[in-house]
């Protein structure tokens, strides 16, 4: 893998973005290696839980422009990195496991796209969460426009991408992109003591439980309650088979 590494134990799939001299930035080969690994940590079984953090102190500077850039057909190198990325975040999405970002620094485009694919988010006091797409001239990609709004509301989701200001990590819990906020150095601590509450339960009812919720956005309430009737008959007969 390039620009992320990938180990699993005691439960915990660890997904780390791993290119801190680039503050993160996503291109080619570490978008193709997110997907592999989000992939590595689905198909183990021993795998209950899935945590995604960085090395250094941002967490994600967003796609990388300098890439981008040099890059000698731009739309069609622009268009290649955000379709491998965008799988990647779908497969992610899609993940029968709960998973939980770690955060600290900067988490900006592509790396909020992350952070919306995740089910709790552990952030440090430092973390600063901003949209960065069109103060340099481009849009939202990475799923930000359909889940932002879905998170926070149209207006809110508005501004964020409008004005580019940044959310501070006490505002972003407060609207609901964060859960959990402590200071710098309780970070690793804090996101162990998640990420292993989560480890310990029921692999079928915390994977079904985050299937239902995360589906629920395009299932219609009958189709939910079916969905919901059918799980919980199959998680009962687990219990007390």
């Amino acid at each position: 893998m390039t620009g992320v590494r990938y180990h699993a134990a005691d439960g915990i799939g660890r997904i780390t973005l791993a290119r801190p001299e680039a503050s993160n930035a996503v291109d080619l080969p570490t978008a193709s290696s997110l997907g592999e690994a989000v992939r590595a940590a689905v198909a183990d079984p021993d795998v209950r839980v899935i945590l995604i953090d960085a090395e250094g102190p941002r967490f994600c500077a967003g796609g990388d422009v300098a890439a981008m850039a040099a890059a000698d057909d731009k739309p069609a190198a622009v268009r290649e990195l955000a379709t491998t990325f965008d799988a990647a975040l779908r497969e992610l999405d899609a993940a029968e496991k709960p998973v939980v970002a770690v955060v600290r620094g900067a988490v900006a485009g592509a790396g909020l796209g992350i952070i919306l694919a995740c089910d709790l988010v552990v952030a440090a006091q430092s973390t600063k969460l901003l949209t960065a797409y069109t103060s340099v001239g481009i849009t939202p990609d990475c799923g930000v426009s359909w889940l932002l709004p879905r998170a926070v509301g149209q207006q809110r989701a508005l501004e964020l991408v409008l004005t580019g200001r940044p959310l501070s990590a006490d505002d972003a819990q407060a609207w609901g992109l964060v859960t959990t906020v402590v200071e710098d150095a309780a970070l690793e601590t804090a996101a162990e003591e998640v990420a292993s509450r989560l480890a310990a339960l029921s692999p079928f009812a915390a994977g079904q439980a985050r299937r239902l919720i995360r589906s629920s956005w395009s299932a219609t309430k009958a189709q939910s309650s079916e969905d919901e009737i059918r799980t919980v008959t199959e998680a009962i007969s687990r219990v007390f088979s």
